[in-house]
């Protein structure tokens, strides 16, 4: 993924609205972000710990899609039910993974329809992907036979069907 600057990341959201997208946080290291490793960014704001950003890159010439997601209130008070992201499928202790529910885009949003979907909790499917990062206190990534190159492609195909959904009208 190619760096990305703030304005491009803040003008991205299509899911949030113009203000909430400028009050956002970018991620604390941004400076120093592998952007190599990246194939989207993803974060938990610093400001608000209960939201979660994501941002894709789009075919070349296209702006980046971003996505704002959230903490249900269903998953504040619960143990959390899946111990697998369903972008990367990364095996996770249970604090590794959870829920965070997205807005739908447009007018289905504003009335409250959300998508939700069990991720890493440090958004880093990426990184986990590439073993750049380590699950805690999991052995992390099950034994497979698919390259490095079958598992991003399964990894973006997974994030582009939650992002379906996500702008579905």
């Amino acid at each position: 993924m190619e760096p990305l600057t703030e304005k491009q990341i803040r003008s991205s959201f299509v899911n949030c609205t113009k203000g909430e997208a400028a009050r956002l946080k970018l991620p604390l290291d941004f400076g120093e972000l592998p952007w190599a490793d990246l194939d989207f960014l993803g974060w938990v704001d610093p400001g608000a710990p209960l939201r979660a950003h994501l941002v894709l890159p789009r075919a070349e010439g296209e702006a980046p899609l971003g996505i704002s997601l959230r903490v249900p209130a269903v998953n504040r008070t619960s143990a959390v039910k899946s111990s697998l992201c369903q972008i990367c499928l990364t095996g996770h202790a249970s604090s590794g993974v959870t829920l965070l529910a997205a807005p739908l885009a447009g007018a289905r949003g504003r009335e409250g329809n959300t998508v939700g979907i069990y991720i890493c909790a440090d958004l880093a499917c990426p990184l986990y992907v590439r073993g750049k990062r380590e699950p805690k206190l999991r052995s992390g990534r099950y034994e497979e036979s698919l390259t490095l190159e079958e598992r991003l492609r399964r990894m973006n195909d997974n994030l582009s069907a939650f992002t379906a959904k996500v702008l579905a009208a």
